[in-house]
């Protein structure tokens, strides 16, 4: 399993290098989260880029239950993350023949020093950041069926992230009600999902706690803090090159880009 799964998972860095998509899985697809999150592991060694962060998605019913998870992890590198002023909108490129959505997010900051201890309430996981933004997640995959093959498929190809924007600080998150913000994500216009995080099973601070324990068990040090890109708030949106995506953040203001395709350097 070891050989295959590095041969996965050179097949998915390769691709994602050379901006090109897959008509099929490169290999033995995973059947456990397990198997995906060794193959994510292989292919971090051999992509060798700097980890900004990590993005966490919502395994849904029924497969939380067999897969023995309700969410799921991939790395979000630094190449990858763009921060930008109010009025922006960045070209966040993606697979125009693979996968590709926009997610509307709340980003967490894990502060430096982190000591390895997950925290296991709200008040300590506040405690562990320094910071939170809202943001959107651009999920893309060379492979079309990154998502419809299931969550250990999913893993396997970085949990399906491919960048992240980083926007407006969040006002008063040391103490704010992430429940009571309204979120709404529009494509060229028209609005796409509208939702709070109460719908995110125990929300944004539990999806830092997830991550945390994630990479405690897989031996990963983020001591040097990094960012959680904690859950679409609004649903998973496909998109495609050319379209403009809007995260609205009630009172907090609003996050942009255009989607792009990815181009061979």
């Amino acid at each position: 399993m070891t050989d295959t799964a590095k041969a996965v998972a050179e097949a998915f860095v390769t691709a994602r290098r050379e901006k090109r998509a897959l008509d099929s899985y490169p290999g033995q697809a995973p059947t456990d989260l397990g198997g995906g999150y060794a193959i994510q592991d292989f292919a971090l060694a051999f992509d060798g880029r700097e980890v900004a962060g990590w993005k966490v998605g919502k395994i849904n019913p029924p497969l939380d239950g067999q897969l023995g998870a309700n969410r799921l992890a991939g790395p979000i590198f630094t190449d990858s993350v763009v921060t930008v002023a109010a009025g922006e909108s960045p070209e966040m490129p993606v697979f125009a023949d693979g996968f590709a959505a926009g997610e509307a997010e709340f980003l967490l900051h894990v502060a430096a020093g982190w000591d390895g201890t997950v925290p296991q309430d709200d008040a300590a996981t506040r405690a562990v950041l320094d910071a939170v933004h809202i943001g959107i997640e651009v999920a893309s995959s060379p492979y079309p069926r990154i998502n419809a093959d299931g969550p250990p498929v999913t893993v396997s190809d970085y949990g399906n992230n491919y960048g992240m924007v980083i926007g407006p600080v969040l006002e008063g998150w040391e103490t704010i009600d992430f429940n009571a913000i309204t979120v709404r994500l529009d494509i060229d216009d028209e609005t796409a999902g509208e939702a709070t995080t109460a719908t995110m099973l125990d929300g944004p601070l539990g999806a830092v706690r997830f991550l945390l324990g994630n990479l405690v068990a897989r031996g990963i040090d983020c001591s040097g803090g990094t960012w959680v890109s904690t859950g679409a708030v609004t649903g998973v949106h496909e998109v495609v090159p050319g379209q403009q995506v809007l995260a609205t953040f009630e009172g907090q203001g609003t996050v942009a880009c255009s989607i792009v395709a990815a181009q061979p350097a």
